[in-house]
Order: C-alpha cells, then structure tokens, then sequence
C-alpha cells in the first residue's frame, strides 16, 4: 500500500524536513509540499490524498480551521511547535500530533499508524455488502465545494449553482441567490464539479445541467441568462442532452 500525501506548512524549512522523510519511507509518496492551505484545501477536496502533514499555525487557514473545513476525507498528522493544541486536534479525529522539531523515528511511528489504519479500512471494504444499484450520472457525490474569496472561505452548495462564468484572472459562480467571485481557473474548476451534472459548454462558462431553461439553436437559457454553446464543446453538450431526451 502507497500513501499520497501532501505537506502542507508556510514554514519552506519545515517542508524541507517533511519532504526529506517522506521519500525515506517506502509507503509514503509525497504528491505535492505547498505553503498554501487553498490549494491544499482543493486537493484534498477532490479525494486522491491519503494522508496530510498539517501545520497549526497558518496566516489563511489554521490547522484546526481546516479540519474542520476539510471533514474525514484524508488523514491528517499535524505538525507544529506548540503543544496546546493537542486536545482540540484529537476531537477532529486526527491520526497523530509531532511536536516540532519532529525527529524521525517519531515521524516513522505516526505515519506506521496511518498506514495501520488504511490497512484495516481496505479489509473492511474488501466484505461485501448490499449497496444500491447506481448509473454513472447518478452516483453518490459530494454535494458541496468551498471557494476561496476576498475575506473568507465559502461554502457553496452545489444544487444552488446554476453556472459559472470565468473571466481573466478569476471566475464568478452563479447561484440561486447570489454571486461568489474567487481567484480559480475554469480548467480547475470544471475537473473539481461532478460529471454529467455540470458540464463545460463554452471556455468562458460552465452550466449546471439540471438548470438549463431552454436551448435553442447553440444558446442555453438558465434564469434568464443566455448562455452560448462553443464549436468546442458543441458535440460534447448535445450528445449529453440526446442521452436525457425522451
């Protein structure tokens, strides 16, 4: 079993250390080592990490904060020079705590325990159970994103979007109610949406295709909104829409 895993601290030193130890253990893969909890935020979000070497103490996101933010969709060891927030980090479910600075053979212990727990969880999905019979289109997903704006990280429910539209150097989401602007590029934020629920119809707009109004010809109505369809992405939508025809 291979761990993928991401370091992420504003610390370049601290990643230094993390990184170097990492590629010392032969179950580990270090993915990605960043200062920025954002961007180590959207990895974790899209679901291919395992575990995360977590700072506490970060100018935009905390450790605790991301935690909290992130759910149990990775485990988390963090990392950190101060003790006090051992207790709070336990409640979130987290797999260990290292004290900085971390030397090795308390780093190999944590990271053994993590893989421990991967083990046991890849045994237990291995008996099978009676599970619901699902299409592709759909599957269970994840029904929320987080985006990053001026002031805050917001959380975006993703049946309130109704489409997207990416401008130079950010993109604004269209909801139900409201309109969230955040520095991301469409490229991304069309890999990040569910397929077959969004789809991305022009380089400058992605729909949620369950809003869609109306199409006529190689425009698409959503809330009063029209929408057109690219010569690149033209075969793509219209096949999408044929398979829901009736």
């Amino acid at each position: 079993m291979i761990l993928k895993c991401i370091a992420v601290d504003d610390e370049p030193l601290a990643l230094d250390i993390i990184a170097d130890y990492v590629a010392k253990v032969p179950f580990l893969e270090l993915v990605k080592r960043t200062e920025n909890a954002i961007e180590a935020m959207q990895l974790v979000q899209e679901g291919n990490i395992d575990l995360v070497f977590l700072d506490v103490q970060m100018p935009e996101l905390t450790g605790i904060q991301f935690l909290k933010i992130a759910g149990n969709k990775a485990s988390y060891i963090l990392t950190t020079a101060y003790s006090q927030y051992a207790l709070e980090s336990y409640d979130l479910n987290v797999s260990d705590y290292l004290l900085k600075p971390i030397a090795f053979d308390r780093f190999y212990k944590a990271v053994e325990k993590v893989r421990n727990q991967h083990q046991k969880q890849d045994v237990a999905a291995a008996v099978p159970v009676a599970t619901p019979v699902t299409s592709p289109t759909n599957a269970p997903i994840q029904d929320f994103i987080f985006v990053k704006t001026e002031h805050k990280i917001q959380k975006i429910a993703l049946d309130d979007i109704l489409y997207i539209e990416g401008l130079k150097d950010y993109i604004s989401i269209f909801t139900k109610t409201e309109r969230v602007i955040t520095l991301q590029n469409m490229k991304k934020m069309e890999e990040t949406l569910p397929k077959g629920n969004f789809i991305r119809v022009h380089k400058s707009y992605i729909i949620a295709v369950d809003k869609i109004e109306s199409i006529e010809r190689s425009r698409i109505a959503i809330a009063g909104k029209t929408i057109p369809v690219g010569d690149t992405y033209r075969d793509a939508f219209f096949k999408l829409i044929d398979s829901r025809n009736v």
